[in-house]
């Protein structure tokens, strides 16, 4: 990366900056996804390297400007580690029989003082919320700000109890449909979101990643609707000149074939 960088490197690595390669680690970030969903080993260690490339190439920018290395950079997360990790590196008491439900608490809690500790009066004071970036997909910043806000106490006793909750933002989505309100969506949207949010706590209390369930359901609805047309395709009729109840009847059809999902 250091010649890539240097004056006889490359023109175009010479000129990204940190901010114009924000793209670039989204997109191998969701490739790695990609190739961990695909099973294939292969696959994934090609990604890692690309992943991995992105994180050397915003390291050595900085290092540039004389302020860390790519070394200042793992050092950071091996300090965490241990940090964060007291019932492997320390072995307090009772830490060892902890379930991984319980190990994944102590961290959000650990986290939580260390941002506490953290605030400074210069600076604007941290808060237990102000460290979950703002550019995540809004489904798994709702996960992720749920999750520290429980790790210090402010959750659901029971995953049943979401299910409640849910039950209460269907209700009031329901109410915004019904009262035939059109213009104005400003409340509907407050609703929809509430629901999601409540949503993406329930994936939380069952232990599942809400962004990967979504994907999964996205790849299963294409599967499925991709076999539908096919089928239309192949009778030499066009899906769009189909009736609803057409389209329904072809859907059923290809559910009880158990058409499996692709792709990602």
């Amino acid at each position: 990366m250091r010649t890539l960088r240097s004056p006889d490197g490359c023109p175009w690595d010479r000129e990204q900056t940190q901010a114009s390669l924000r793209p670039f680690v989204l997109e191998e970030t969701y490739e790695v996804l990609e190739a961990i969903e695909s099973g294939s080993p292969s696959q994934l260690c090609e990604e890692l390297g690309d992943f991995v490339f992105e994180a050397v190439f915003l390291a050595q920018i900085a290092d540039e400007r004389g302020e860390f290395t790519i070394a200042d950079a793992i050092e950071a997360i091996c300090d965490k580690l241990v940090r964060r990790h007291p019932h492997v590196f320390a072995r307090e008491a009772g830490d060892a029989s902890l379930t991984p439900g319980q190990v994944v608490e102590k961290w959000e809690t650990l986290k939580a003082r260390e941002r506490e500790a953290s605030g400074h009066p210069a600076t604007k004071p941290k808060t237990i919320l102000s460290g979950v970036p703002k550019r995540l997909p809004s489904l798994l910043r709702a996960y992720e700000v749920s999750a520290r806000a429980a790790a210090v106490g402010f959750d659901w006793v029971k995953a049943a109890d979401v299910l409640d909750k849910i039950d209460e933002e269907v209700a009031e989505v329901r109410r915004e449909i019904e009262s035939g309100a059109t213009g104005d969506l400003s409340r509907a949207e407050e609703e929809m979101g509430d629901l999601l949010f409540a949503i993406a706590n329930l994936s939380r209390k069952l232990g599942l990643e809400p962004e990967a369930a979504l994907r999964r359901a996205n790849e299963k609805f294409t599967s499925r609707f991709d076999a539908v047309e096919q089928a239309f395709t192949a009778r030499g009729e066009s899906i769009g000149g189909a009736t609803l109840e057409q389209m329904e009847a072809e859907w059923q059809n290809v559910k009880s074939k158990g058409t499996p999902v692709t792709g990602p």
